[in-house]
């Protein structure tokens, strides 16, 4: 990093912000991630797919695909969930399906799911390296961070951190999804799909908490004109 640390102004977050810790974050994740029942509806179709082919092969698995991806579409939709979020989750199923009709084998149906965790990798660690680290850059307004956070010390710190957490992350899914995936573990494949729906949410949780406790104490010690982010 090039950015020498200044004093910002920052925006005062609202009182009842909860204090940073797991917990806190893991409860912010379920939430976002649409509770037990959203993760439940989201892998729906993963689940469908991985099961009818241990039992029927891939022509069953194309079949309980068809069924159960529309099935989850109308159920986030039932649930008032995004409609972006619901034809999101329709489309990655086709993709999938697609991929997997054209190798002609049933673990296609994971290789797009395998290969993003490592897109993410090489995102996460290119925007650190740039001076945007990528939880900054998405998430400062939503911390009520100032304009200028890349040059508030602590609050870089805490997005650069976290930068490299999710760069990590991605990493270790990336391994074990490539391992099982090259192993031909379809149904252990499905299970991590399942597993790992709450993490980015727990991420980003986590990270919001950090920087609006970094923004509380600065604004604490600075008692100038706020700048919020919003303006």
């Amino acid at each position: 990093m090039t950015n020498e640390p200044t004093t910002s102004h920052v925006e005062q977050p609202a009182a009842d912000d909860e204090p940073v810790s797991v917990g806190a974050a893991a409860r912010r994740a379920l939430e976002s991630s649409g509770g037990w029942v959203g993760i439940a509806v989201a892998a729906a179709p993963t689940v469908a797919f991985a099961a009818a082919n241990s039992f029927g092969g891939l022509t069953w698995a194309f079949i309980a695909l068809v069924v159960s991806a529309p099935m989850a579409f109308g159920v986030r939709l039932a649930r008032r969930e995004s409609l972006r979020a619901a034809l999101v989750g329709l489309v990655i199923a086709a993709v999938c399906a697609l991929v997997a009709a054209l190798t002609g084998e049933a673990r296609g149906f994971f290789l797009v799911p395998t290969l993003l965790p490592a897109a993410w990798t090489l995102f996460c660690l290119g925007s650190v390296l740039i001076g945007r680290p990528l939880t900054g850059v998405a998430l400062n307004r939503l911390a009520g961070g100032p304009l200028d956070w890349r040059h508030h010390a602590p609050l870089r710190r805490v997005y650069v951190v976290t930068s490299l957490v999710g760069a990590g992350i991605g990493l270790v899914n990336f391994v074990l999804r490539a391992a099982l995936y090259l192993a031909d573990q379809l149904a252990i494949l499905a299970v991590v799909e399942v597993a790992v729906v709450p993490v980015p949410f727990a991420l980003a949780a986590f990270t919001v908490l950090a920087a609006r406790r970094v923004v509380r104490r600065s604004a604490a010690v600075t008692p100038s004109p706020i700048t919020p982010e919003f303006a």
